[in-house]
């Protein structure tokens, strides 16, 4: 969701949107939908990677008229090459390189499969080095595009809530097709990581294990968060710091409460009322939490509530890390998620990341 605040509030300035309540509708507007993909994600880069793999992919029309787009990729000895780095010019960007072997040999049975889910204005294919990650683990893993991402269709958004249902029917249809072999685990990022724990209570999913990374508790909460966060950084090109120096001028908390309750409105959903601890206390699954101690674009507080709420779910807070940074600590956090996955029983306590 990072990239959705200066996008947005980008256009609030060039709109020229100097009054109240002309703010409020605009930065509801930005957050109804995404507009477009994040700065962060390099499309072309991805897509080339996907040409020397072995997937399959497809569309899955859901129950709300939704036609969904997954990709799934076997097991194989990909041997990942990965390294990420934050650029010296930008603080708040992410910059990484990606290689591997394209798999000669017949893929192996899969030990299970991992279902990936994304953030805000990302797409299945962000989470490729993880897909590759688990994929040399001997998982099968399926990315989704949500709604309103990527190369799926549109349909209003849920934080969380719709697009959970838009998975357990894409997680049917496969089923039926036999892409999915037992055991299933969800793997999910952000508003990715909302949306798997929101599934998870749907027993229909049928999920052994779920993995939730920098996940809000409460959708309007997890805004409030944001926007200001957004307003006090620094650094990056002119046009942004100027951005950021004129909306501090304009925006406060009524320009905020104003927006979500607009932006839940225009969804018929209100967003103070989307409480992803809730679903988690209804969850069959397996969950470990994991957050950032840094996070504050989605503020570790929401990761502890989450923990707070649901005793059964395990919790694990890497030191230092923020929003954009989690993600990318393939490193720390791999081998904690496939061991995580591969337990024969549910842990009793986080599994520890790696130093």
């Amino acid at each position: 969701m990072r990239r959705l605040a200066v996008l947005a509030l980008l256009c609030l300035l060039l709109a020229g949107f100097s009054s109240w309540p002309g703010l409020p509708n605009t930065l509801a507007a930005h957050l109804v939908a995404p507009s477009g993909a994040s700065p962060l994600l390099p499309v072309e880069r991805i897509e080339a990677a996907y040409t020397r793999l072995p997937t399959r992919s497809g569309h899955v029309t859901t129950a709300a008229g939704v036609p969904l787009f997954w990709r799934a990729l076997d097991p194989g000895d990909y041997r990942m090459q990965y390294t990420w780095s934050r650029p010296a010019d930008d603080p708040h960007g992410i910059a990484f390189d990606l290689d591997f072997d394209t798999p000669t040999a017949p893929a192996p049975a899969p030990r299970g499969t991992v279902l990936l889910l994304h953030g805000w204005m990302m797409d299945g294919g962000s989470l490729l080095p993880w897909s590759l990650a688990l994929g040399q683990a001997g998982y099968r893993t399926i990315t989704i595009d949500l709604r309103n991402h990527g190369h799926s269709g549109a349909g209003p958004s849920g934080y969380g809530t719709r697009e959970a249902h838009d998975v357990v029917d894409v997680v049917a249809a496969l089923r039926a097709r036999g892409e999915i072999t037992a055991p299933l685990h969800v793997f999910g990022v952000s508003y990715g990581a909302a949306t798997a724990l929101f599934a998870s209570a749907d027993p229909r999913l049928g999920a052994a294990r779920i993995v939730a990374l920098e996940s809000f508790d409460n959708a309007g909460a997890a805004i409030r968060d944001m926007v200001p966060h957004m307003l006090e950084e620094t650094g990056g090109p002119w046009t942004t710091q100027l951005t950021r120096t004129w909306l501090r001028w304009r925006i406060d908390a009524r320009v905020v409460d104003a927006a979500v309750v607009r932006a839940g409105e225009t969804l018929a959903l209100p967003l103070d009322q989307v409480d992803v601890g809730a679903a988690l206390a209804h969850s069959a699954a397996c969950v470990l939490l994991v957050h950032g101690s840094a996070d504050r674009h989605v503020p570790v507080a929401h990761g502890r509530a989450l923990a707070a709420a649901v005793p059964d779910a395990r919790y694990l807070e890497l030191a230092g890390e923020d929003h954009l940074s989690l993600p990318m600590q393939l490193e720390r956090l791999a081998p904690a998620v496939i061991d995580w996955f591969g337990a024969p029983a549910c842990p009793a306590a986080a599994l520890a990341a790696a130093g």
